[in-house]
């Protein structure tokens, strides 16, 4: 259901802002750049595009919100306390082994022993 929502709400954010954009405004918008303002106006009528699309802004506009609303509930009892930054260093303590290297023995014949220097002689 969660991901159901998420792809229903990025489409409708994509579809809100292309219906947005071709909106014609004082500027023209982007009505123009697909054929021209009169292409748009001959596929629905002088005032029908405005009427069309300004419904289908106000329809998706409200898609958006509720869409928004539901994925808020659905994930609303999911928050953790705990960082980020804490979850990570805590799947790091817990994956990681760690070993240190061993101390080489003093009865090594490569390895004599160092005698300890006395800084007061």
């Amino acid at each position: 259901m969660y991901i159901f929502l998420i792809v229903l709400f990025v489409i409708v954010c994509i579809l809100l802002t292309f219906l947005i954009l071709i909106q014609s405004s004082k500027g023209g918008g982007l009505a123009g750049t697909f054929g021209g303002a009169d292409s748009m106006g001959a596929v629905f009528g002088g005032r029908g595009a405005g009427d069309f699309l300004t419904k289908a802004t106000g329809v998706l506009a409200a898609l958006f919100m509720v869409i928004a609303l539901l994925i808020g509930l659905l994930t609303y009892g999911e928050v953790s306390q705990e960082s980020l930054v804490e979850q990570e260093r805590d799947q790091r303590k817990s994956s990681a082994t760690y070993t240190l290297p061993q101390a080489p023995s003093p009865s090594s014949p490569d390895q004599a022993p160092v005698p300890a220097s006395n800084p007061a002689e």
